[in-house]
């Protein structure tokens, strides 16, 4: 198969970075791929009011989805309420992790119903700063949001046959756009790039775009499944890299 990148956008709001979302646009048409919008179902979120809220934004974005883009739910409010990691600990912030499983389905029940009233249908959930725990997958099953794009590894995978299906991103970027072989997710917040990050960015789609797909093509990959000491490995991946991280801060 050879090694295969696909790219999700995070943090999508009618009040986001517009020009940083259209360079992004641009960048996906030269390569000939369609990414994953996570969409914020009902922004609350002050670091995500970048402008003026686009007046028709779920117009531009149901013809996006007409176009082959791919939408996650991403979160609910976008507001961090715990300090819990969860099962995928890079961070110590959630929106989700640690709070009653009847509080947590209320929320994604309230903005799937949300985002369908505007005719974004969804199956994918995205979690604010990456994190959620057991209650949000039998809360996101029981809603019917079957996949989930998080996790760290070379193949979409499950825990268990006809479970939530996840699509890792990728470890490390430079590591993960170098590997040989598998699928792993780009990672992009168009809200706070800088002028050096956009000339980055355009440098990895020169390089890598042959080996960029379309996130419709990622979903249609068959997952395997992950055993109990694959869980726990990734488990410390991530918190590996969030203690790394706060030691280079």
């Amino acid at each position: 198969m050879g090694r295969k990148i696909a790219v999700r956008m995070d943090d999508i709001t009618a009040d986001m970075n517009w020009d940083n979302f259209r360079f992004f646009q641009e960048l996906f048409e030269e390569a000939g791929i369609t990414p994953l919008l996570g969409i914020v179902p009902e922004n609350r979120d002050e670091k995500l009011h970048c402008e003026k809220p686009r007046a028709g934004f779920y117009e531009i974005m149901r013809e996006l989805q007409d176009r082959g883009y791919c939408f996650a739910m991403h979160g609910c409010y976008h507001l961090y309420t715990t300090g819990c990691g969860g099962l995928f600990p890079l961070n110590s912030c959630s929106e989700f992790a640690g709070i009653p499983y009847e509080k947590q389905r209320e929320m994604l029940a309230f903005g799937k119903e949300k985002l369908k009233e505007q005719g974004i249908d969804v199956e994918l959930f995205m979690a604010p700063a990456h994190s959620y725990d057991a209650n949000t997958l039998r809360a996101l099953s029981e809603i019917g949001i079957t996949k989930v794009t998080d996790g760290f590894g070379k193949m979409p995978y499950t825990y268990r046959k006809g479970g939530i299906v996840f699509y890792p991103i990728s470890f490390l970027l430079g590591r993960s756009l170098k590997s040989r072989d598998g699928v792993t997710t780009l990672v992009i917040h168009a809200n706070t790039v800088t002028e050096a990050d956009k000339e980055r960015y355009r440098k990895i789609f020169e390089e890598y775009g042959k080996n960029m797909i379309s996130y419709s093509e990622y979903l249609e990959m068959t997952p395997v499944i992950r055993r109990f000491p694959g869980r726990v490995a990734e488990y410390l991946l991530a918190k590996g890299k969030h203690l790394a991280g706060r030691i280079r801060r």
